[in-house]
């Protein structure tokens, strides 16, 4: 995905500004947990229920879950002034138009796999249904379990079929087809399925979050507590979501059981307010729910001992044994996400990890663009968020070197084969910012800061720095 032309990106705005701008034109809203809520402008007539307009307190963003009218702040802005003037809210942009096409596709594409697929618990041979269960690691989750959250079987693809409905009426939107491999409809960033939320009933006051469909049926018939399942895993919490998580006092965190997971718990956390979140820590007896159930642990004892997410200012070492103890039993993962393909760099950089910064020189033309997106592609397979910043050559340029590195072919030689290598490609969490050729560095900053936050982006390539800053700015402050 391509982050907004510069000119044309997403101005900053505070939480301040949010809350003046409402006051000023005489909306009532409240403080939410990383939302403002307030009564929706696009449900029509006074029987419109109340406060179902959620305000991103970060971006500005909004979600109305009674319409699923969602935008902008500029958007939020438009829609007020319209209806100062007795007008009805802003109709698709043209581009938005063609999103609800390709999306109407998508659900037409779920529908007809939906009906192939059956219950588990109708398949006609029980033989059959007990070596599926088998096969998915599932022996030890009832057929109630799965009928209670729609789970069914594609015979044909040997997958299990995770259904997204609509919150509001119930449609299906969209669904996740799990078995050799993982696929959505729609893909990847339009797929923003909370799977397990038409179960929450409006009284529901915790939750759990796990990173995979089957951990949130084993979380839920194990303990009962409401089990939501992240649609990426811990690969990303898209703020989209946020508006859903509000009526929550406690987040429980089970993402996963090794420490990616446990940082992108940390990550979460902050997007949901550290003051409601509690973590689950992996470990041995800690591992994720799926397998504590197979492993018949009690996973109402590993949720009570889940972590707050709020640190103190000063901790003991009595608060931080668990944690020593972490990075000790699991020193290979501590030293980050290792290189598929350059052992030798393994060797040198660990791997990579937040919060590091690398720099690759050499004389122009010695390689320098053609390696780090080798080693970018690398990652990003693994499912690191990773955003380039190309300021030299242009996204269309770097694209399509990436995408011959990735097919690992001459794609001009073979183009019957673009479409099938693109759709792969188009599945990576790979985000492109369109500079190019000297910048502000404070607009680059921004623009890098909003796709940590949107996108969850835990690795940032820039390439290369002379472009991005301009030689007077390097000479004056390095």
């Amino acid at each position: 995905a391509v982050l907004p032309e510069p000119a044309a990106s997403v101005p900053a705005v505070s939480v301040t500004e949010i809350r003046r701008y409402l006051r000023e034109q005489g909306l009532p809203f409240h403080d939410g947990h990383s939302c403002l809520h307030a009564p929706s402008l696009f449900a029509p007539g006074p029987a419109a229920p109340p406060f179902t307009l959620f305000i991103d307190k970060t971006t500005g963003g909004f979600l109305c879950t009674a319409t699923l009218a969602e935008g902008t702040w500029q958007d939020l802005q438009a829609a007020v002034e319209l209806r100062h003037r007795g007008l009805p809210p802003p109709s698709p942009r043209e581009e938005e138009e063609e999103e609800e096409d390709e999306g109407r596709r998508a659900r037409e594409a779920a529908r007809r796999i939906w009906e192939r697929a059956l219950p588990l618990g109708e398949l006609l041979d029980e033989e059959e249904s007990r070596a599926t269960k088998a096969a998915f690691g599932i022996a030890q989750l009832a057929d109630a379990t799965l009928k209670r959250f729609g789970v069914r079987y594609l015979r044909a693809a040997g997958a299990l079929v995770f259904p997204w409905f609509a919150p509001r009426d119930g449609a299906l939107r969209g669904l996740k087809l799990v078995g050799a491999t993982e696929e959505t409809f729609p893909r990847f960033d339009a797929y923003h399925n909370l799977f397990g939320l038409p179960l929450i009933g409006r009284r529901d006051t915790e939750v759990v979050l796990t990173g995979r469909e089957l951990d949130a049926l084993a979380l839920h018939q194990a303990t009962g507590v409401p089990s939501l399942a992240l649609p990426r895993g811990a690969t990303c919490l898209p703020p989209a979501l946020l508006p859903y998580l509000e009526q929550f006092k406690r987040v429980t965190l089970w993402l996963g059981d090794d420490l990616r997971s446990w940082e992108a718990a940390k990550l979460f956390a902050r997007k949901l307010s550290v003051k409601r979140c509690s973590l689950v820590r992996p470990g041995d007896l800690q591992p994720r729910p799926l397998e504590a159930l197979n492993r018949g642990l009690n996973l109402t004892k590993i949720l009570r001992a889940a972590l707050p997410a709020g640190h103190k200012s000063i901790v003991s070492f009595r608060q931080l044994r668990e944690e020593v103890f972490g990075e000790l039993a699991n020193s290979e993962q501590v030293a980050g996400v290792k290189w598929a393909r350059f052992p030798e760099l393994n060797k040198l950089l660990k791997g990579h990890r937040k919060g590091e910064l690398t720099v690759f020189t050499g004389p122009t033309g010695s390689g320098k663009t053609t390696f780090i997106s080798e080693y970018a592609l690398d990652l990003c397979t693994q499912g690191v968020c990773t955003l380039w910043g190309s300021f030299e050559i242009n996204n269309i340029r770097l694209a399509k070197i990436m995408l011959t590195q990735f097919a690992a072919r001459r794609l001009e030689d073979q183009l019957e084969l673009y479409d099938e290598w693109a759709d792969r490609f188009e599945e990576l969490p790979l985000y492109f910012m369109t500079f190019h050729g000297q910048q502000n560095i404070k607009t680059v900053l921004d623009t890098m800061k909003h796709a940590v936050y949107m996108y969850d982006i835990t690795h940032v390539v820039v390439d290369n720095l002379q472009f991005m800053m301009g030689h007077e700015q390097l000479s004056a402050d390095r």
